[in-house]
Order: C-alpha cells, then sequence, then structure tokens
C-alpha cells in the first residue's frame, strides 16, 4: 500500500484513543506501522516473514528514529500466535489495526478476537467481498458463517472502501474496510466453552443453508426431533432457515441444548 492518503485514512477510521497499543497482522514494508507510530500508538507488528520482520525494525529506525522504541515485532503466523509470544510491553493490545491476507482473514479475525481479550477495537482491510460478508446483517444475500461469527464478539459494520490503485502490486480485486468494537457488556457468556458451542450451532445451520433448521440441526442435536424440540425451547420456528437467524438466535439455541444437558 503505497497510498499515504488512504494510509491516514485507515488509522483515523480505527477510533484509536490516545496511546493505545495497537497490533497490527502483516506489516509488510511497514507504511502503515508507520502512520500508526506517527499518530503515537506503540504497536506490536506480527509478522510470518523473517525476512520481512527483520526488515521492519530499520525501516523505522531510518523513517522514524524517535519512535522505534515504540515497536515490537514477532515473527510468527498470525494464525496461530498467542498472547504469550506477545513481548510483556505490548501483551495487552487494545486496538487492531491491519491489512489482513485476502485467503486467510475471517480464520485470523477470529482467532485473534478470541485469544487477546484485550482487543476493544479492531479496523481491517480485507477483500471487499470479505468485507460484505462480515458486516452482512441476517437475512441478506451474504449474510453467513462470519457474519454470525464476528457479531458474537462485538458490533460490526463496514467503514469504508479501498481502490486496488493504492496497492503495488495492483491485485485484481477491490478492498473494503470494517471495524469491529466489541462488546463493553457483553450481551452474553463469552467464555471459550460457551463461544465453541455457539459457533458449533452457527456452523450447522449454515452447513445446508436451503435446509429448515430442524432438518440442518438434525445431525448436531442427534436427530431431526431433538433439533424441534430445542429451538422450540429456544422459542425459534424449526421451519425458519439459518440466514434468518441473527447472533442472539443462535446463542439461544446453544443455551437450550446445554439445558438439555447435551452439550
Amino acid at each position: 500500500m503505497h497510498d499515504p492518503n488512504t494510509v491516514r485514512r485507515i488509522v483515523s477510521a480505527a477510533g484509536l484513543a490516545a496511546g493505545e497499543t495497537v497490533l497490527e497482522v502483516g506489516p509488510g514494508l511497514g507504511s502503515l506501522t508507520l502512520a500508526l507510530l506517527d499518530a503515537g500508538h506503540p504497536v506490536v507488528a506480527v509478522e510470518i516473514d523473517p525476512v520481512l520482520a527483520g526488515h521492519l525494525p530499520l525501516t523505522v529506525r531510518t523513517h522514524a528514529p524517535g519512535m522505534a522504541a515504540n515497536l515490537a515485532v514477532v515473527t510468527a503466523d498470525a494464525l496461530r500466535v498467542r498472547a504469550a509470544e506477545l513481548p510483556d510491553t505490548h501483551r495487552s493490545p487494545q486496538a487492531m489495526v491491519a491489512n489482513l491476507p485476502y485467503n486467510v482473514a475471517v480464520p485470523v479475525l477470529l482467532h485473534l478476537l478470541t485469544e487477546l481479550p484485550t482487543l476493544r477495537t479492531l479496523l481491517v482491510m480485507v477483500q471487499a467481498e470479505v468485507a460484505d460478508r462480515l458486516a452482512a446483517p441476517p437475512g441478506s444475500r451474504t449474510y453467513g458463517v462470519p457474519s454470525a461469527k464476528a457479531a458474537f464478539f462485538g458490533n460490526v459494520r463496514r467503514a469504508g472502501s479501498v481502490g486496488r490503485a493504492v496497492f503495488w502490486p495492483v491485485p485484481n480485486v477491490d478492498s473494503g474496510l470494517v471495524r469491529i468494537d466489541r462488546y463493553s457488556e457483553p450481551p452474553w457468556d463469552v467464555s471459550d466453552r460457551h463461544r465453541r458451542a455457539v459457533f458449533a450451532v452457527i456452523d450447522a445451520a449454515f452447513s445446508q443453508r436451503r435446509k429448515t433448521l430442524r432438518s440442518a440441526l438434525a445431525t448436531w442435536a442427534g436427530s431431526a426431533k431433538e433439533a424441534g424440540e430445542i429451538l422450540a425451547a429456544a422459542g425459534i420456528n424449526p421451519a425458519e432457515r439459518g440466514e434468518k437467524l441473527g447472533i442472539a438466535e443462535f446463542v439461544r439455541i446453544a443455551a437450550a441444548h446445554d439445558d438439555r444437558g447435551q452439550s
């Protein structure tokens, strides 16, 4: 990404509080890193490429020598990185601003939301189609598993578009910005156990999009009859389809399943 105006717009769209530590994934050559440091934010950058990871501190020392101490670089796969791998000085980032790799954007996003509960705000650039899916409301054409799972953690919205011309080399797709504001007071249990239970419901509901929930959840519940009873207990029409449900309904289904002692 070589356009400074776009980089500044991304930093601005993140709505960062003064001095917040920012997690950046895939910093590449460091254009976004420099902008974040220039805005007064300590940055912990996770980069899978050891060559790029090794070069980033030199880039910062060259272009912003006074800010070099505010940068920490972790050479790791963002899809597998753990909080314990972050340096002590940057272990609890409050925000994430990143240009996510298109082919793993959703898994990386969900992993980091789970692994780093200190993340309050996330502003990510992803392929435009992925951005649409993440921010899609229930019942829309693009609503699906990514939309529902992202909504488990917080409020998700589209935060703008980025044309392909600002990149070099120029990709064959446009990009979109997505902002996630984590719930300050989660409306449901966000423990790992409960999250896994809710995500299992979501995966099952969307595994057969054209089928009713009673049919789609049959394997997950043990039978279509059991699925129907769980749905009824959750106050949801068994003839409804998964793409019509919001995250609150998926949470209710998981809770009803748990209440029956089947988790």
